[in-house]
């Protein structure tokens, strides 16, 4: 098993130190980091532990004015390394990157007391006394605590070990089959192309994977995969990973950008969270000020309201909605920091809940409920319910997961319509699909012909007393109204094409078929035509109804027209 962990602490506490120690790679990457001996932006390594497993580490800086940067490397961690130095102990970025690492959902982690060497035992005893005060009510109450100097080399076997334990509390991370990788670096290698990387997340990615960069929704293949300088085929979550990829240039890819599988996520720009107020704030938090969310290693503006109350108080939590300037791609139980750009502090952090809220803010009750999502909407696919509760739920009704109440009210108000109709039976075709559906599965309702009716009840339309009024008289066929039938039937009658219309004249399908024979016997014996007189005559009808049927043999290829004659057509009998 893998896993990602990061550090977190005050600056100047011996962070970067610290990862050297463990990794042999100095994390610190910049020059400037370099002159200054201060960690500005993120670094990385990986830790050979003493069972032979290895764990990932991010170094992420501890000064005040880069918690932006310390925010890109912590949002998609297993569990952390919380240093403080002995010398100096608690400090405010201790305070607030623990406060962080709460918001977050991180919940396993070291402590490491660091700098040990320039205290005598009583100031580093009341260092630890200290941090596990501080640690009370935290997850990282009853934390481990090591020891170290790595001036003089002092406990770097027991941090290994403790590492080691780490590991066997963290949890792996779960696979989905849904991978996500939040971008925290790009750039260019020579004779490879464009490098992201980042702590993979939701499922497995492979070479020659087909992925999208978000949010350009850019096509990209993976070419190839490292993960610490090691080459891999194939690479699971909790892992760092280095990604190369085809199909676009590092300048177009900045941290913060997601690469996912295309059709496997719900974009969103609008959400619906729980936002925990850190109890530290010396204020009250409202919609006013502007707002920055951090999930995963993006940053974005975000305009926020509060659902209900006008304001929520230092350690209260509540519910809010969210609007960002650009579509991510996120899933309920997703955890965010919320802070506030004017003051540069944090304010808070909470958990997605509902990443497309239907409901208007002023009556939105989200949580992380399934069945509210599904009630909210009515019907839903279950396909488009997974993207958007990361949970599959089993079809109610064709593809559609579909609320109780809603799928009761349809089977009543179906039940009532088909009562209502008749014998004609109710038009299918004048319902919904979400209707049709339903009709489908009622028990007590049989559909037929495009028509539902009660099962048992026979249908008026077999037998029916104008199609053989019609049958009785082929060529001279009797007017609607004088056989005493409703328009309505006719239609229906025509519809099932037991009867046909021709210029408003109504005959038997078998009349049709009946004139379509004649006319082959008469054109077998003149070949050159006949006229409409002759077919008149030996059809025993008149010119009201000869014309019609000439008409329609017309159009169905039966006789073509010439001049005044009717010729073979290629759908005339026997040709």
């Amino acid at each position: 098993m893998s896993i990602t962990i990061s550090t977190a602490g005050h600056v100047d506490h011996g962070k970067s130190t610290l990862v050297e120690a463990l990794t042999g790679v100095d994390p610190d990457r910049f020059a400037e980091e370099k002159a200054r001996g201060l960690t500005i932006d993120l670094g990385f390594g990986l830790a050979q532990l003493p069972t032979g497993r290895s764990v990932s580490i991010i170094d992420v800086p501890g000064h005040e004015r880069f918690i932006r940067n310390m925010l890109a490397g912590v949002g998609a961690v297993d569990a952390c390394l919380f240093v403080v130095a002995a010398n100096e102990g608690w400090m405010p970025q201790s305070e607030e990157h623990l406060r962080i690492l709460e918001l977050l959902g991180v919940s396993h982690g070291l402590i490491v007391l660091t700098k040990v060497g320039l205290c005598d035992a009583e100031i580093v005893e009341l260092a630890r006394l200290e941090v596990e005060e501080r640690a009370e009510g935290t997850f990282l109450a009853g934390a481990p605590v090591v020891e170290t100097d790595m001036v003089d080399g002092v406990g770097v076997d027991d941090l290994r070990a403790g590492l080691d334990e780490l590991v066997d509390r963290t949890p792996a991370a779960a696979d989905y089959r849904r991978p996500r990788l939040w971008v925290d670096r790009a750039f260019a290698a020579r004779g490879a192309g464009t490098i992201v990387t980042g702590t993979l997340g939701g499922g497995q990615v492979r070479v020659d994977d087909e992925l999208e960069l978000r949010p350009k929704g850019v096509a990209v293949r993976v070419r190839a995969l490292q993960s610490h300088h090691s080459q891999r085929t194939k690479i699971g979550p909790g892992n760092r990973v280095a990604v190369n990829l085809s199909g676009v240039g590092h300048q177009e890819v900045a941290r913060g950008d997601v690469l996912v599988r295309a059709g496997q996520w719900h974009l969103t720009s609008r959400l619906d969270a729980s936002l925990t107020v850190l109890g530290a704030l010396d204020h009250e938090v409202s919609r006013r000020g502007a707002h920055a969310i951090y999930v995963g290693a993006c940053e974005l503006p975000a305009r926020m309201r509060i659902l209900g109350p006008e304001t929520l108080s230092p350690g209260e939590t509540g519910l809010v909605r969210l609007h960002l300037p650009r579509k991510l791609p996120l899933l309920p139980g997703d955890r965010f920091v919320l802070r506030e750009s004017g003051r540069a502090e944090t304010i808070g952090g909470g958990t997605v809940l509902d990443v497309d809220p239907v409901l208007p803010a002023s009556r939105a009750k989200p949580d992380r409920s399934v069945d509210r999502v599904v009630a909210e909407r009515g019907w839903v696919e279950a396909d488009h319910l997974a993207l958007l509760t990361g949970q599959r739920r089993e079809p109610d009704v064709g593809r559609w997961v579909v609320s109780s109440a809603v799928l009761n009210d349809t089977r009543a108000r179906l039940r009532e319509a088909v009562d209502d109709a008749g014998p004609l039976g109710l038009n299918v075709a004048g319902l919904s699909e979400w209707d049709r559906a339903v009709l489908g599965r009622l028990e007590d309702v049989a559909v037929e012909g495009g028509r539902a009716r009660p099962v048992g009840l026979s249908d008026p339309f077999q037998n029916h007393r104008y199609t053989a009024a019609l049958e009785a008289a082929l060529f001279t066929p009797p007017d609607p109204e004088a056989a005493g039938v409703d328009r309505s039937e006719v239609r229906e009658l025509v519809k099932r094409g037991l009867v046909v219309d021709q210029d408003g004249v109504f005959f038997a399908a078998s009349a049709l078929a009946a004139a379509g024979l004649v006319l082959a016997e008469m054109l077998a014996v003149q070949p050159d035509g006949v006229t409409v007189a002759e077919v008149r005559e030996r059809l025993g009808t008149t010119r009201k109804y000869t014309l019609p049927l000439l008409a329609w043999l017309d159009s169905n290829g039966v006789t073509r027209r010439r001049g005044d004659v009717r010729i073979a057509g290629p759908r005339l009998p026997g040709v």
